[in-house]
């Protein structure tokens, strides 16, 4: 092992590189207040091994993204563990964002000549809350579409808002080309940029060293950062390992149903992270909206990263900065507040309350169905399944009863769904032991909202129309 130690070595000098690693001297010792960054680090290169096992699958287009996920969930082995890695994953980035930051404001970690490193922090902060927000809309579920959709609506500010936020959609409304722009955003322009700014942060932060606690009069001696940190950082990372699989194995995340445009009773609820300013956003209408949605966000954020520029002062001893460190804890407290009030209005509000509950159950039911594979109108094997039910007599009058009675028009031509009503393909899971008939004469109170009306026709021409419908694939 020594001898191809050196022989290494000799070509890549691997010895000086861990020593330059390894050797790095950290004031004041080892400490589990320091783990923070390098649990970063894991959870986005976990977020990267997972994304690609994910995109071996996933087809970035509004006809397709849904049903390619549902066969990552209910086929693919251990799909749905993945998929649950990766979702967990974006929120365990969050948390351990707040935490790092939270550290780093504490323990004054950003004076002295870390302008920059700030900086490029807060650049790599923005970074990952946009790949939260690009990678929320790829499922392409009822609550994925109606989310984006209301987010998006945002941008529409004075002067160029309108046009922004017709180049992120790629046009007035969400579809094939706003998945393609947010996948080619989520899975190669973001996490190229995250990996430059990781390495502009680490080698910035190599460059003026670490900080180490506040200055105390007991101040402990730097030691390197192995063995001690290192270990403190592998225990961090195990933790994070062991719980994201734990959540995954356990609480596996679910997929709703396919997006529908044309469900105008659908509630759109963002992840916990964007909540505050989900809440935050219902405070201002009208005239006001550019103030609370533009003008107070950019003064935050602006006073946010110039705060290595405001505060100058040598002092790091958080009790001896409290308007630096009371300002991020009212800002903490405030953006829990809004979260919290946001639940709470939810769950004061009755009818709010039962949509949102119909909303879990219609995400609950989708999940227990077995999965469906979409078949293209041209191709081969459709066209046979077409021929083959046109055939059966009674399918064939089932299908002159659908456009006779003007089902297309809202369904599509053989059911496929339109932007007025969803697709009728897999009705017959949806409804079985016969409430298909019921429904179709007799649609139910959610059915006539969305505009269908009773169908009031013979007994026989019914059970055609229902073997047309139940046959739809």
């Amino acid at each position: 092992m020594r001898r191809l130690g050196d022989w290494l070595d000799r070509r890549t000098g691997i010895r000086g590189l861990l020593s330059e690693a390894l050797d790095e001297p950290i004031p004041g010792g080892a400490s589990f207040a320091y783990v923070f960054g390098s649990g970063l680090l894991f959870l986005f290169l976990s977020q990267v091994i997972t994304g690609v096992f994910l995109v071996l699958y996933y087809v970035p287009s509004a006809d397709h993204a849904h049903t390619t996920v549902a066969y990552i969930v209910k086929e693919v082995s251990s799909g749905s563990f993945v998929r649950s890695l990766h979702v967990y994953g974006s929120s365990a980035i969050i948390i351990v964002l707040i935490l790092h930051i939270g550290q780093t404001i504490l323990f004054g970690s950003y004076k002295e000549y870390r302008e920059l490193l700030w900086l490029s922090g807060c650049v790599l902060m923005a970074l990952m809350l946009a790949m939260a927000f690009t990678g929320y809309l790829l499922p392409w579920d009822q609550k994925a579409y109606f989310a984006t959709a209301v987010s998006t609506n945002i941008f529409a500010m004075p002067l160029v808002g309108s046009w922004f936020k017709q180049f992120v959609r790629g046009g007035n409304e969400l579809g094939t080309l706003t998945i393609s722009r947010f996948f080619v955003a989520h899975v190669f322009l973001l996490p190229a940029t995250i990996f430059a700014f990781v390495g502009a942060h680490v080698f910035l932060f190599r460059k003026v060293g670490a900080a180490g606690p506040p200055r105390t009069r007991t101040t402990r001696a730097s030691t390197s950062f192995y063995p001690r940190q290192v270990l403190m950082d592998t225990v961090f990372t195990a933790a994070l390992i062991l719980a994201l699989g734990a959540l995954a194995w356990r609480l596996p995340t679910e997929l709703g149903p396919e997006a529908n445009a044309a469900d105008t009773r659908f509630l759109p609820r963002p992840e916990w992270y964007y909540v505050p300013m989900f809440q935050w956003l219902k405070y201002w209408e009208g005239q006001r909206a550019i103030i609370g949605i533009f003008v107070i966000p950019l003064l935050i954020a602006l006073l946010f990263a110039g705060l290595p520029f405001l505060d100058r002062g040598s002092e790091r001893r958080p009790w001896r900065r409290p308007f630096t460190v009371g300002s991020f804890a009212a800002l903490m407290l405030a953006l829990v507040a809004l979260g919290m009030t946001s639940y709470a209005e939810d769950r004061r509000d009755p009818a709010v309350t039962r949509q949102l509950d119909a909303q879990r159950e219609a995400m609950r039911v989708f999940m227990s169905q077995p999965f469906e594979p979409q078949e293209s109108a041209r191709s081969l094997r459709g066209t046979n399944a077409a021929l083959a039910a046109l055939s059966n007599p009674l399918v064939a009058h089932g299908r002159t009863i659908f456009e006779a009675q003007s089902c297309d028009v809202c369904h599509g031509v053989d059911g496929h769904g339109t932007d007025s009503a969803p697709s009728l393909v897999g009705a017959a899971g949806r409804h079985p032991n016969g409430e298909l008939s019921r429904v179709i004469r007799m649609p139910t109170a959610k059915m006539v909202d969305s505009g269908m009306q009773p169908l009031d026709i013979p007994d026989d021409d019914l059970a055609a129309l229902t073997a047309y419908v139940a046959g739809l694939k």
